[in-house]
């Protein structure tokens, strides 16, 4: 049976398990990626003539394989990967990582477990990269993303700055235009790569949309973290990607005629207010030229990597920094420099993303997005305040696919959104001195739920209150008439049915069914174009480019929705597909439509459910029958137990030491007062509770029986099913069955929405303040009324 692809990435992570202890997650990762790395190669590259990567004897992961239990295993694994490093280049790159460190690994016996589990788990026949491809749709790249983020989790504040979520990455890649890039000559650059998620993930962009890769440069500054970046570039093939080792503000590796060497794009997540950032910089005489527009504050470094950037961008460069807001607004040096660039046209747009989402820091930050080639032209900035849209994940903030999408879609498009975006005019930029504050421009906060005083005083639900509902009566026009009517002042309505009957009354009325229908219609127009394709699914596909597909065509389907949020549907299927279709879709491609595997049912893909529900569904009834049955006779024993069980009860004397009834302690009972001629009452009882324990037996036996011969027909069925009937169970029930589940879940909570608004304003404005002070003055007269009947009288 194959492994799940979500099964093998935790598998990874409990390699884990046998480092934690000695050693923080900023240093374990580097032992856990370096193996990932022997692994990879060796599986890819060993036994290959010419091949990029040599394997040399004594130098590769089956070499580590044979050390487990080894008392020198540490030295001896030390020496594979030096021979592998010296056979590579690699010196300095994959051997930093000590094996052999008692320190960390523990000493003897110790250390010799550790590290034989450790080889262990990547010895796994189902971690083979041998068929690895370098499309971004392999086991190697999501499980690297998968290690990495936990490792940020797990790192801390002041050590997970070597990632930069996936989810950002993807962000900054697809806004800067990437896919349009005209030839695998063109460049990327990061001038703080860190371990070179946002390089691969411009290069993934890149080559997805034009087949081409580009030509990737990086500097970073740790060595741990170069040495990590180093790897990753092997990881991805893209070996040769040129990382180097420096301070690219003080020794800036890529120069050309004394300046900075430019690149077709540049992307940056540097760290966020360097106090240290001047340390070896000319910040007078600046080589690069970095500085014209000013020299940023010597204890905050923002806007000197974001100059850098600039200034490493080509005349048509395009790029991208994520930076913390404080760019937007602060004031001196740095607002002289923020003019510049803006009467410059040089940013196209700003993306303000929610807080906690950087594994270095918990505040909120932006994405800057430059476009040199179109400054010139430039009239105005592309805002976006996206802070809203996110799920919390353990301690951080985590943006969602529909989030993501959303955003993308947006600024490429340049869709102007109330609440959410806006195209804002330098002249008004300028009108504001220059402060890029985006909530100056994108006005994102909630709409108070103001409270009606006249409404309150003299009753009626305020016209206000119901105009604000408008998005649901352009649907349902009849609707607003079915529900209010006029009051007896301008101004207000009433409501026209019980407030106990507002939900029967909306999901009753015919507009109402007909919006249903029409999103209903939707899904099925989807799932006509798609179930045919699913049900194609051959060995060999790509279950990204399947689900990219499907995912794009549902959010373009449901573009036609009303009241429902298209990238809500979406976020559902993307949900589902990380949740189960992604686990099925691999298997599919692994091991084909197959409904027995191994000899045995291939329940990961076909539930003993599906098949009972499709086939067996009256053999299912007969047991819930059975069920039933049995339930009703073990309550029977319940109420004669409470109603006779306690201290003085006819079945008191009948249980047992653990203070239970059963079937032993009653019939002993029953021996005992046999003789007795003053206990026919508990002897009738004794044996009429009796009856019914032999009786509930009888009765959960035939349930056994019945489930027994029911799995035993499933069991069978899974060999006889056809590949018509698999992927019917798969693709028509179990996924479109599920999906059309969550389509229905949003009609519910828009429906829901709408009935708790309406009932929220009714209740609010159904009794009018003096009829409330009325009855307040009425039941105090008679409180103190009672009183005074009691005696107790006072001034």
């Amino acid at each position: 049976m194959a492994i799940k692809k979500s099964e093998l990435y935790s598998s990874l992570w409990k390699s884990c398990d046998e480092l934690r202890g000695g050693m923080d997650a900023s240093q374990y990762k580097d032992y856990v990626l370096v193996l990932l790395f022997v692994k990879y190669v060796s599986d890819k590259y060993a036994g290959q003539k010419d091949a990029m990567v040599e394997i040399p004897k004594g130098g590769g992961f089956s070499d580590m394989v044979a050390l487990k239990g080894d008392k020198e295993i540490g030295d001896k694994i030390n020496k594979i990967i030096a021979k592998l490093a010296e056979a590579n280049g690699l010196k300095g790159v994959i051997d930093q990582t000590d094996f052999n460190d008692p320190a960390k690994l523990g000493s003897g016996k110790e250390m010799v477990q550790t590290l034989s589990n450790l080889v262990g788990i990547f010895d796994n026949p189902e971690l083979n990269f041998r068929g690895n491809r370098a499309d971004g749709d392999d086991l190697l790249g999501d499980a690297y993303e998968y290690l990495m983020r936990h490792f940020a989790t797990e790192s801390g504040k002041s050590k997970g700055q070597f990632y930069t979520p996936a989810e950002v990455s993807r962000i900054m890649a697809k806004v800067i235009g990437i896919r349009a890039a005209k030839s695998g000559t063109q460049t990327i650059y990061d001038p703080t790569c860190g371990s070179g998620s946002l390089l691969l993930k411009g290069h993934d962009e890149a080559k997805s949309a034009t087949g081409k890769d580009l030509a990737i440069y990086g500097q970073e500054n740790d060595l741990a973290t170069w040495a990590l970046a180093e790897m990753n570039m092997f990881l991805h093939d893209c070996p040769s990607a040129e990382i180097w080792k420096g301070n690219t503000l003080s020794s800036p590796h890529f120069t050309e005629k004394g300046g900075l060497k430019t690149f077709d794009f540049v992307v940056a997540n540097p760290p966020f207010s360097s106090k240290a950032w001047s340390n070896g910089v000319n910040t007078e005489h600046d080589p690069y030229g970095r500085f014209a527009f000013g020299v940023p504050p010597p204890k905050n470094g923002d806007y000197a990597f974001l100059l850098h950037v600039l200034m490493s961008l080509k005349s048509t460069g395009k790029g991208a920094i994520i930076m913390p807001h404080g760019v937007l607004f602060r004031g001196n040096v740095e607002a002289d420099i923020r003019r510049e660039i803006v009467r410059r046209g040089y940013i196209k747009g700003i993306i303000g993303l929610p807080a906690n989402l950087f594994y270095g820091t918990g505040i909120p930050a932006c994405i800057v997005v430059f476009d040199k080639e179109n400054a010139a032209a430039r009239k105005g900035i592309f805002m976006i305040d996206a802070s809203k849209g996110f799920l919390k994940d353990g301690n951080k903030n985590r943006l969602r696919e529909q989030d993501i999408h959303k955003i993308v879609d947006t600024f490429n498009n340049q869709i102007q959104i109330p609440k959410y975006s806006s195209m804002v005019p330098v002249a008004e930029i300028a009108a504001h001195d220059f402060n890029l504050n985006l909530a100056r421009y994108v006005d994102s906060t909630e709409s108070e739920d103001l409270q009606d005083i006249d409404g309150h005083l003299r009753g009626g639900i305020p016209e206000r209150d119901i105009l604000d509902l408008d998005r649901y009566w352009q649907v349902f026009p009849n609707l607003r008439a079915t529900l209010f009517g006029p009051f007896n002042r301008p101004g207000y309505s009433v409501l026209k049915v019980a407030e106990a009957d507002i939900k029967k009354t909306i999901f009753g009325h015919q507009e109402f069914e007909e919006f249903q229908q029409s999103v209903t219609k939707l899904f099925e127009k989807w799932k006509t174009n798609q179930a045919p394709i699913l049900k194609e699914i051959a060995v060999g596909d790509k279950p990204k480019a399947l689900i990219l597909t499907l995912a794009e065509d549902l959010l373009e389907t449901f573009q036609k929705a009303k009241l429902v949020d298209p990238y809500d549907v979406y976020q559902h299927l993307m949900d589902y597909w990380a949740a189960t279709m992604q686990d099925d879709a691999y298997l599919l491609v692994t091991e084909g439509w197959k409904a027995v595997l191994d000899g045995k049912p291939n329940t990961d893909l076909i539930t003993n459910s599906l098949i009972v529900r499709r086939y067996f569904a009256a053999n299912q009834t007969a047991i819930e029958q059975l069920e039933a049955d049995r339930d009703s006779i073990t309550r029977q024993l319940e109420e004669l137990d409470e109603e006779h069980g306690g201290d003085d009860g006819l079945l008191a004397e009948a249980r047992n030491e653990k203070d239970k009834l059963t079937k032993a302690s009653v019939k002993a009972r029953i021996e005992e007062v046999a003789a007795d001629k003053d206990a026919g009452d508990e002897r009738k009882m004794l044996k009429d509770y009796l009856a019914l324990i032999e009786k509930e037996a009888a009765a959960n036996k035939k349930v056994k029986e019945a489930a027994k011969a029911l799995d035993a027909k499933v069991s069978e069925k899974y060999g006889r099913l056809s590949k018509d009937e698999i992927t019917t169970l798969v693709v028509d029930e179990k996924w479109m069955g599920t999906l059309a589940a969550v389509v229905q879940s949003e009609l519910d909570r828009t429906s829901q929405a709408l009935t708790g608004r309406i009932k929220e304003l009714a209740e609010r404005y159904a009794v009018p303040m003096p009829a409330i002070a009325g009855r307040v003055e009425e039941l105090s007269g008679r409180v103190d009324a009672h009183l005074k009947k009691m005696g107790f009288v006072w001034e």
